[in-house]
């Protein structure tokens, strides 16, 4: 199925970029989510027409984006949570935790938009999480996970 862009989508490519995807790709995310609109000769004009109006909101974005960045690199979180006396902890530290951690600093983040590489955190130490900010905005930060001492 053809579709032109209405946003920059990765692995797939930017605005007004016409582009053949499988159907059910476009059917079922691209187009309900307003990322993409049908190759049509109408929608090609219309398309043409919005363009200004769409690059000017996508470069926007990413300066938004960019700017959140700067406020969150080389950010240390320090996370406390109970542990067995092998480093395990009892349940795991998740994309929930670290959000809320970065609430608390004065950064807020979407669960969405933390990107764990090895999934939940399981065990004491330093950790390196992703937060993907936009499609061209990544930033590595470290959780460090400590436990609670058991006087508290």
């Amino acid at each position: 199925m053809e579709i032109i862009l209405l946003e920059k989508v990765d692995n797939v490519g930017g605005i007004g970029d016409r582009v053949k995807v499988k159907s059910g790709y476009a059917r079922n995310f691209l187009l309900p989510q307003g990322k993409a609109t049908l190759a049509t000769p109408e929608n090609i004009a219309k398309f043409e027409k919005i363009r200004d109006d769409l690059e000017n909101k996508a470069a926007t974005e990413l300066a938004a984006a960019e700017a959140r960045a700067a406020k969150l690199t080389g950010t240390v979180l320090r996370l406390k949570a109970a542990a067995g006396t092998e480093g395990k902890l009892f349940g795991s530290i998740g994309t929930v935790d670290i959000a809320e951690a970065c609430e608390a600093l004065g950064a807020p983040v979407e669960r969405s938009e933390v990107r764990m590489h090895d999934g939940p955190i399981r065990v004491l130490g330093e950790h390196r999480v992703e937060l993907h900010l936009h499609a061209d905005v990544n930033v590595p930060i470290s959780v460090i996970v400590e436990a609670v001492d058991q006087a508290e």
